[in-house]
């Protein structure tokens, strides 16, 4: 590189050869790519501002992460559709509970560490505690669960879960606590593994407060940390809404300006103005009194003096399209539909909602598997670890460590806005061999088999009882009958649907 500089100084040396006449001939092209959003203009500086190249830790800083949580809980509690969003995707992610099934083991075995595990779900709550775990990671940005020892449960296995909200987990002097690979409240291996939690002992926010904070250290099997890490080498969790909470802000500023208007439009308000000069005759009128006035009063103004009333100059026509469009870009960064996130549908066609739905509905259940894997198979492997040591709880065979404990698991299934439609769909796909009853009874979130048993029960009972399923069909309804009102309104739906 410092070959022509040597040259102009000291000129050719005489080991070096001469350039070739091609090479000089030739330039040098320096290609250099322009992107709009890199460019440096006065809207452009000020429009990223506050753009920044902070890590993934750095940025969700532990100020960071208490102001947006405390922020988040204060929208939730206080706005109706902010509470709303955050119940509708907990109960559609979590609904009833998850439901265990075995797969590798025997029919007896299979139903028997079924009914067993369910007994304990219910005992400690599981399925409200698991609500409660998505509601913290949507308003608080992630959750926490301790695998602890609960002596006073009514089953024989007394595993629990306790929860604590995430500013529990936290180092309270990082100065005392001397390690090298650390973030607030987690301390990792040289692979980039958790190994340890600092949990305080009492909430921070508590009535009393404790100086220096007494945690304890508890190792990562015993904690459950649920949060949606959305760049490498995240740690902690943000509030799931953050990108909304301006605009939670400003749905409610908005709905309170259009409220005072309304109040000014209904109300008789007025103000008292002359169109005298300065020093001009008018009578003298305190400025800034206020004037009562009762209804059907006929009254006087002072000599020179007007009374005009408050107009209220506000575009309140547009106020339901504003709410409209709020809403649906507050729903969005939590891959929620509009009719869902306002709870009102009414503008909606059968296919748009159907529509919108499958994207709803894909999210859950990539929510779904994300809670199988972090919660529950963690859950159901504690739970089997102190299983088999109990004497006489599970048979003898289901002790040894060669047991397959593969299993899966079930959540409600999504309720179709049309059951005649999707039952048609549902025999068609079953009579040309596109899925099965398994693939089918999973979708709503029931086990093939206990749904088989049970119907040849029914079947067996209503053999006895001589009844046939025409008995069971609503008298002068044929939904098979091919002009029948049902089928014409699925064409006309159809046909609409269509245009």
């Amino acid at each position: 590189m410092f070959r022509p500089l040597r040259r102009l100084l000291f000129g050719m040396t005489r080991n070096e050869p001469a350039p070739r006449r091609h090479e000089r001939a030739v330039p040098r092209r320096v290609v250099r790519a322009r992107y709009d959003a890199a460019q440096h203009s006065d809207n452009s500086r000020r429009h990223w501002a506050m753009a920044d190249g902070l890590s993934a830790r750095a940025a969700n800083s532990a100020e960071v992460r208490r102001v947006l949580r405390n922020r988040s809980r204060y929208e939730v509690a206080n706005n109706s559709y902010a509470k709303g969003i955050v119940l509708t995707l907990a109960n559609d992610v979590v609904g009833t509970g998850p439901r265990l099934q075995m797969m590798g083991l025997s029919g007896v075995d299979n139903h028997r560490i079924e009914r067993e595990f369910a007994t304990w779900a219910r005992a400690i709550g599981l399925a409200d505690k698991l609500r409660t775990l998505r509601i913290a990671r949507t308003q608080d940005g992630e959750s926490f669960g301790i695998l602890t020892d609960n002596p006073v449960l009514p089953t024989r296995v007394t595993l629990d879960l306790r929860l604590v909200e995430a500013e529990q987990v936290t180092t309270p002097n990082p100065g005392a606590v001397h390690e090298e690979r650390g973030v607030d409240g987690l301390r990792f291996d040289r692979w980039g593994n958790v190994v340890e939690y600092h949990v305080l002992r009492k909430h921070p926010g508590g009535r009393l407060l404790h100086i220096g904070g007494d945690f304890d250290r508890l190792p990562a099997a015993a904690m459950i940390h649920d949060f949606r890490s959305e760049r490498p080498g995240q740690a902690r969790g943000i509030p799931e809404i953050t990108p909304a909470l301006p605009l939670f802000a400003m749905l409610r500023d908005y709905s309170l300006a259009t409220l005072d208007a309304a109040k000014a439009a209904a109300y008789f308000a007025g103000i008292l103005y002359t169109d005298a000069p300065a020093n001009g005759e008018a009578e003298d009128v305190v400025p800034m009194d206020a004037i009562e006035l009762e209804r059907n009063m006929l009254m006087t103004m002072p000599g020179g003096w007007k009374l005009g009333q408050v107009k209220a100059e506000h575009p309140s026509a547009s106020y339901a399209e504003f709410k409209r469009e709020v809403l649906n870009e507050i729903a969005r960064c939590l891959n929620m539909p509009f009719n869902i996130a306002a709870g009102n549908s009414s503008g909606y066609n059968y296919a748009s909602g159907r529509l919108d739905h499958q994207i709803y509905f894909k999210a859950i259940r990539v929510d779904q598997a994300h809670i199988e894997s972090v919660i529950l198979d963690r859950i159901f492997a504690a739970w089997v670890r102190e299983a088999v040591l109990i004497e006489g709880y599970l048979p003898q065979r289901l002790r040894l460590t060669s047991t397959d404990w593969s299993h899966q698991w079930f959540w409600d299934g999504n309720e179709h806005v049309d059951p005649a439609k999707e039952a048609n769909a549902q025999a068609t796909r079953l009579a040309n061999h596109t899925t099965t009853l398994a693939d089918e009874y999973a979708k709503r979130g029931q086990d093939w088999e206990t749904q088989l048993h049970q119907r040849a029960k029914e079947r067996k009972l209503m053999d006895e009882l001589r009844l046939s399923a025409g008995d069971l069909r609503p008298a002068g309804r044929d939904p098979n009958a091919p002009n029948s009102k049902e089928n014409a309104n699925e064409k006309q739906e159809a046909h609409a649907d269509a245009s």
